[in-house]
């Protein structure tokens, strides 16, 4: 059992190196980090969890650049998105981004994927919204071509490109494995056919698309093995932390509020437990 942490990173809380260092130096195996490149000001889309949406949505960091600092930091301490939105990036820079970061860390990026709720975000980069999910699943399958081939080419409906030369390739071979953070039924069939991973938020019903992944791997031939599975949830026990081990969690992704650095580092010392827990059962 692993234990990441997740965190909205602004330019008012701590910032990349010192809490790389902090989570490395407390045995932390990864920290994830959002992406939004903006919220548009019309507020047309309603924020899912209700209420007003928080600031933070706006106002974080670009998590490539972010996680880099991180990671140069940084000896074992894995980096990820969580989740970056796919579908408002052009497939064949991200692609690049995304192996001269595993590049840069000697293997270590997590690439946590989504495909955005924010309609008009999505609309202000060209993709409609209920395309959204096509238009991830070509962007992917076009990275795939890039991070593995020489003459990397692609045809699809929205990506479009002849051979190109994509330099460095990822470390990990045969490129950094893909996390899908969504959790409908449609989420789990994408993860089987083109995802590494899972990457749910402990919500209600959480556990019933567990076992349609667990189905799924076995109707389609699928190695439920090589799918890791990273909930993001508090946890108030070992016992706990081993009934979701049972359950085929991997990694637990615990919430770094944003705030300032001492007190960031207060939190994480509370989390050491987790940690300890974590490595009992390993």
């Amino acid at each position: 059992m692993k234990i990441g942490v997740s965190n909205f990173p602004t330019d008012y809380s701590i910032r990349a190196v010192p809490l790389a260092r902090a989570l490395e130096e407390r045995g932390f195996e990864s920290l994830w980090v959002v992406e939004h490149t903006h919220i548009p000001a019309s507020r047309k889309t309603p924020y899912a969890l209700g209420g007003e949406l928080p600031s933070v949505y706006w106002e974080s960091y670009e998590p490539f650049t972010f996680l880099a600092q991180a990671a140069a930091v940084t000896e074992n301490l894995r980096v990820g998105t969580g989740v970056c939105l796919v579908p408002e990036h052009h497939p064949i820079a991200l692609a690049k981004r995304a192996a001269s970061l595993d590049s840069l860390s000697g293997g270590r990026f997590q690439f946590g994927i989504g495909a955005g709720w924010n309609a008009e975000e999505l609309e202000n980069h060209g993709v409609a919204f209920a395309d959204r999910w096509k238009v991830l699943r070509e962007h992917v399958l076009a990275m795939k071509a890039c991070w593995t081939e020489k003459d990397a080419a692609f045809h699809g409906k929205y990506v479009n490109f002849d051979p190109v030369w994509v330099e460095p390739k990822p470390v990990q071979r045969p490129h950094p494995p893909i996390y899908i953070g969504a959790s409908s039924k449609w989420a789990i069939e994408r993860i089987v056919e083109y995802a590494e991973g899972w990457l749910p938020i402990a919500m209600p019903g959480w556990e019933a698309r567990l076992e349609q992944l667990n189905a799924l791997c076995e109707e389609k031939g699928r190695d439920r093995a090589g799918i890791s599975v990273s909930l993001f949830t508090a946890v108030e026990s070992r016992d706990t932390l081993e009934t979701l081990k049972e359950k085929g969690v991997d990694r637990v992704i615990l919430s770094l509020p944003t705030s300032s650095q001492d007190e960031s580092l207060k939190v994480l010392d509370g989390y050491a437990a987790v940690v300890e827990w974590a490595r009992a059962l390993s």
